[in-house]
């Protein structure tokens, strides 16, 4: 099959992994034992993004400094009051002595972004936040944080539809006495709910979290088209120094379920030099992660935050699926795939979760990116899909991980189509299973899995009988912490020092949450020699 490109791409940008033919024979029994004992993971490294500044993909800033006629750049409306506002030694002054609320434009609103006020000073009694809504102010999402006295003294989200108030509710989690009100605060939005933080020093501290899609469905198109971000500010006297703000898409607090992009018979892409993945940027449970798309060398550990995608159902919402194999189909020179809707978790009542196949003819690796989606029958507690064309086999092959009763099991199905018709060729396996994908050691398929038995397994295709565990020191868990990883094992072509790379990650959740959180981990990185 040949190597195509996209339309406006240069030839060369996009190349295939050649394959490192390192046993001359078919690999069955214990020929394929003995592979799997030959190959040893070693650990080169772990690092956690954790609203990586560095890594941010702005969208919109606010820069006391570099605004020249903030009335055109940043308009001030006030609702009330007579508040002094300015611009003064590069920072952002409101102050009242008495009731006043103001609202100073940011930017454009998207609902999987991340939106910092970096706040320097908040003195007296006043809430201090952030503000959605259109031009007309028909209706408004606002997040505000309370102060008295210049201590934080909680938080609250409010809905409203033109001059109605829909909802106000507290969000505000356990919180410190004593805490000042300044830093970052770190509105991290999830599509349907949010979390906010406050960083000072160290971590980012959780003080609230929330969902709203109860009120207000902010996935709608509708509101990215229309809706605006404001810096809201509520003084009952007192003063708010900002010293800038900034939209973008970020790391969250975490990231996990990592899988090379690939193209259709399961070759990992290498462009520019650089492997190519999916993660998910994790918010706090489901369904409040996003699908991102992340780079790396494979000869360093230099991890690049490249862009998001987001899925179309053709009925007004994005949804922010996650746990995706994205891989590009050379034959018909499109970009395919296949992602888990958890997104159905936002509106149980009305939606399930299933498998979802998805397409684009834009390159969804960079920037913003909307992928067409639809369902192909695999409804259910079915998650983790790895799909490859197989050419000797003539059919499309998906290996998945599917809820029997006693946990996730890895499955094989194959169809004649890629994105319809699946039918079970082999498994359940007996081990549960996460993460699941195939890829090639030597010239032959293995399948691969995490589990919840410390171990990550390896199972030979397609009749997924067991090949061994893999081998590796300094896992990425410890004698607490939970074990279903994603071991995303790829080989590399000849000229590497090593023949394989591993990028997984662990399952230690963020701190502060309240409720379910699923906001795992840590990357770690393993060469295999």
């Amino acid at each position: 099959m040949k190597n195509v490109c996209l339309p406006k791409c240069p030839v060369d940008r996009i190349k295939p992994l050649f394959l490192v033919f390192i046993f001359s024979i078919p690999l069955f029994g214990a020929y394929a034992q003995g592979l799997v004992d030959a190959i040893h993971f070693t650990r080169q490294g772990a690092r956690r993004l954790v609203f990586n500044e560095k890594q941010t993909i702005p969208l919109a800033v606010f820069e006391p400094g570099d605004i020249v006629g903030m009335p055109s750049m940043h308009p001030v409306n006030n609702w009330g009051g007579n508040p002094e506002i300015k611009i003064e030694g590069g920072k952002l002054f409101i102050g009242s002595g008495g009731e006043s609320i103001s609202t100073v434009w940011l930017g454009g609103f998207n609902p999987f972004a991340t939106y910092a006020i970096d706040l320097d000073t908040f003195a007296g009694n006043g809430e201090i936040g952030l503000e959605f809504t259109d031009m007309e102010r028909s209706g408004s999402f606002c997040l505000k944080v309370k102060a008295e006295n210049g201590l934080l003294a909680g938080a609250m989200f409010e809905v409203t539809k033109g001059s109605k108030n829909i909802i106000q509710k507290e969000a505000g989690n356990d919180l410190a006495e004593g805490q000042a009100l300044k830093g970052r605060l770190v509105l991290q939005m999830l599509g349907s709910g949010f979390v906010l933080y406050l960083q000072d020093e160290g971590l980012p501290l959780t003080i609230a979290q929330g969902d709203f899609n109860k009120y207000v469905d902010l996935r709608g198109k509708k509101y990215i088209q229309t809706y605006h971000a404001n810096i809201y500010v509520h003084l009952r006297e007192g003063k708010a120094v900002v010293n800038n703000a900034e939209v973008g898409f970020s790391t969250g607090s975490g990231l996990a379920d990592i899988r090379a992009i690939t193209y259709e018979n399961g070759e990992p892409i290498l462009d520019g030099g650089r492997i190519w993945y999916t993660m998910s940027i994790r918010g706090r449970a489901l369904p409040h992660h996003i699908q991102g798309v992340f780079s790396m060398d494979p000869s360093v550990f230099d991890i690049k935050f490249e862009g998001i995608i987001v899925f179309d159902r053709d009925d007004g919402i994005l949804r922010n699926e996650v746990a995706s194999h994205i891989f590009y189909d050379r034959k018909d020179e499109i970009w395919r795939g296949l992602t888990t809707g958890f997104s159905a978790f936002a509106n149980p009542e009305k939606e399930e979760k299933q498998l979802l196949a998805v397409e684009s003819a834009k390159d969804p690796r960079f920037g913003f990116s909307v992928m067409a989606a639809k369902p192909f029958g695999m409804v259910g507690d079915i998650e983790d899909p790895h799909i490859i064309y197989d050419e000797g086999a003539n059919k499309w092959r998906m290996l998945t991980c599917e809820n029997t009763g006693e946990g996730y099991k890895a499955i094989l199905m194959e169809s004649d189509y890629w994105d319809k018709g699946y039918v079970k060729i082999a498994g359940p396996v007996s081990h549960n299973s996460t993460g699941t994908s195939i890829q090639k050691i030597g010239r032959e398929r293995y399948c691969f899995s995490g589990s919840s038995e410390r171990k990550v397994f390896v199972y030979t295709y397609p009749g997924l009988k067991e090949a061994g565990p893999l081998k590796m020191d300094l896992p990425p868990w410890d004698g607490a912490s939970g074990t279903r990883i994603w071991p995303n094992v790829v080989q590399l072509p000849e000229g590497y020092f090593c023949k394989y790379v591993a990028l997984m990650m662990d399952r230690y959740n963020y701190p502060g949450l309240k409720g379910p959180n699923w906001t795992y981990g840590a990357l770690y990185l393993y060469h295999g020699y």
